[in-house]
């Protein structure tokens, strides 16, 4: 009775024990996390925790999620468990400034019409075509909205940059303003080679519906105090007053976006003065050397790969190796500013390269291909026909930085102010350096990567390339705080099994080998065909000798066992990763538990054992 009694207590004492920890978890270690995944992918970033740090009003998210109408969505499902989970981190690291709301738009649902109201996308990929949400709204105390329409998992590596820039841009909602200096005609006009009026270039006319942009030209002296971004095309020639403005303000804190060139051939007066086999190309080379990084002025690239298919005089097609398209391959996919591009297309760009001893961190966004060579830039001025420089082509088997991206410390480039500059105090170093470089300044220009056309009197623009996402991403991203230009690329929470992946190109590659053994089956079987079709016809039919009926017959044999293999190579990749994932499930489902029993019992064997000697000795003292 009494045993019952002391059982019943300490089964009591547990429960209350469960309890009193839960709590204790909830109240004390609400926000501590322990993420053991291999990229961090639960966790943030210090330049989102940044971010979070510096939220004055409160944000209110909004999560939508099908959750109903996605049930046998298991991948779909997951993703949004995992957008849930970060957003969850968001909120709990938020102390309170961020208010996350998880909403199942449901058919004809109040949050259905509330999903609709804020403009998120409704995939119709549900049952039946019913339409699926995974987007999030997000407001501020100013009632200003911004929102993911959809989150894609495709885009998985950048979700938390997707997430921290929204809450930044509704933390601080004031426009982002962009000095631009060129001496370029980006504006339009009237064109002196042709009389006629040329439009805008359309990059800055996105620019101007995105950004307050206020141009200036190359004999200004001084920038703009509300200069969010400084946007620089095809720098020469400036005065030292801007130079040293620019210098103190990249070691101020300023965000810069220089597109230097090194045969710049958008230059409408320097292509009126004939070819020039110097004196267009870029000069920065003061603020370049304090940067820590060189760019070759000399030399223009050629690119026997990306080189673009141009049309000639005669009305054919030849390729330009000057005039390349940079494909995915030469894009860096981890950063926010080319990851989702898919060419960007220019002419003879300038290359980077790091100066010895450079403290600045070196991020190249742009390279070329291996199929690369140097050409002189008074060659290439002097050099019209694109064939001659096919022929001056030599490759060196390798790639070149044709953008990047700079950061961390660095030094002034000047000892003092120039004459007639009032600065009492000069900014001598900085450790975070903000800095986007880029090889080309004609990729700017409309020629390379959008076509005009006009429908019905309105001029409709049409990119084929994507130049002009590149500068819009590039002025956002610095446009940004400092912490979300932090962000990078994260990795994905969905693993590939490496070992499935080995078998099926295992197999894949057995499967190749009959696929190419029956196409030699095949062409026999056609020159055997071609050989009977050249017979004499009697009768109106084909004479077909035994002979020939007989190869006829064991090619079809051959052919009938061939497709079998195909069959049994393809049925033997199925048959091993089924009989790898039963050992998986095996594993996880009965080998792991009956291992983690087994560690228990032998656990309380131990326990058990200890207070039985501890029993046996004291009754060994008492009876001394």
């Amino acid at each position: 009775m009494q045993h019952k009694l002391t059982s019943s207590v300490n089964l009591v004492l547990l429960v209350v024990v469960f309890f009193a920890l839960v709590f204790l978890n909830n109240q004390l270690l609400s926000s501590a996390r322990l993420d053991l995944t291999e990229n961090q992918v639960y966790s943030l970033s210090q330049g989102s925790k940044q971010i979070l740090k510096e939220i004055d009003e409160p944000i209110n998210l909004y999560f939508f999620f099908s959750d109903k109408a996605s049930k046998n969505m298991t991948s779909l499902r997951n993703y949004a468990n995992r957008v849930e989970s970060l957003l969850t981190e968001y909120e709990t690291l938020a102390n309170g400034k961020l208010k996350l709301r998880v909403l199942d738009p449901q058919a004809f649902s109040e949050q259905e019409d509330q999903a609709d109201q804020y403009g998120l996308t409704a995939a119709n990929i549900g049952a039946a075509g019913e339409a699926i949400y995974m987007g999030m709204a997000a407001t501020n105390a100013l009632d200003e909205q911004k929102v993911i329409a959809f989150f894609d998992p495709q885009k998985e590596g950048f979700l938390e940059y997707e997430i921290s820039k929204l809450i930044y841009q509704l933390s601080e909602p004031e426009p982002v303003n962009v000095t631009l200096i060129t001496d370029l005609a980006i504006k339009g006009g009237q064109n002196p080679m042709t009389g006629q009026v040329d439009p805008a270039w359309t990059f800055l006319t996105q620019l101007e519906q995105l950004y307050q942009v206020e141009q200036l030209d190359s004999e200004t002296t001084s920038l703009p105090d509300n200069t969010d971004v400084l946007l620089l095309i095809h720098p020469k020639e400036y005065n030292d007053a801007l130079l040293f403005a620019i210098d103190q303000y990249a070691l101020t804190g300023g965000k810069i976006l220089v597109f230097l060139d090194a045969h710049n051939e958008s230059d409408q007066m320097a292509m009126m003065a004939g070819p020039m086999p110097s004196g267009n190309s870029s000069n920065l080379e003061p603020l370049l050397s304090a940067w820590g990084v060189q760019f070759d002025s000399e030399k223009v690239l050629l690119d026997a790969l990306a080189g673009l298919d141009i049309r000639t005089q005669d009305g054919g097609v030849t390729r330009h190796f000057g005039f390349v398209g940079l494909t995915t391959d030469q894009l860096d996919r981890e950063d926010v500013v080319t990851s989702n591009l898919e060419v960007i297309n220019g002419a003879s760009f300038g290359v980077f390269s790091q100066r010895e001893g450079a403290e600045t961190t070196w991020l190249p966004l742009v390279r070329s291909t291996l199929n690369s060579d140097l050409m002189d830039v008074s060659s290439y001025a002097m050099t019209q026909d694109p064939q001659e420089l096919a022929k001056a082509y030599q490759s060196n088997n390798k790639t070149y930085v044709l953008a990047t991206r700079l950061s961390g410390p660095s030094h002034s480039a000047f000892d003092k102010a120039p004459e007639g500059v009032e600065q009492s105090e000069i900014t001598t170093s900085t450790d975070n350096l903000n800095i986007v470089l880029v090889g080309d300044s004609d990729m700017l220009a409309d020629r390379f990567w959008v076509q005009q056309s006009n429908f019905f009197g309105q001029t409709i623009f049409t990119p084929f390339a994507n130049n002009g996402d590149f500068i819009t991403n590039a002025v956002e991203n610095l446009g940004g705080s400092d912490a979300l230009i932090s962000i990078r690329s994260r990795g994905v929470f969905s693993r590939s099994f490496s070992k499935v992946d080995e078998l099926t190109v295992i197999a894949e590659q057995k499967f190749r080998d009959q696929e190419q053994i029956l196409q030699q089956q095949l062409e026999e079987t056609e020159q055997q065909l071609l050989q009977l079709q050249n017979q004499q016809v009697e009768g109106g039919a084909l004479v077909i000798t035994p002979e020939q009926q007989l190869a006829i017959d064991e090619f079809m044999q051959k052919k009938i066992t061939i497709r079998k293999s195909l069959r049994d190579v393809r049925h033997q990749l199925d048959k091993d990763i089924e009989s790898l994932g039963n050992w998986l499930k095996l594993i996880n489902i009965a080998i792991a538990p009956l291992l983690l029993i087994l560690l228990l019992m032998l656990l309380r064997g131990i326990f058990r054992t200890k207070p039985r000697k501890a029993v046996a000795e004291s009754k060994e003292a008492a009876v001394l």
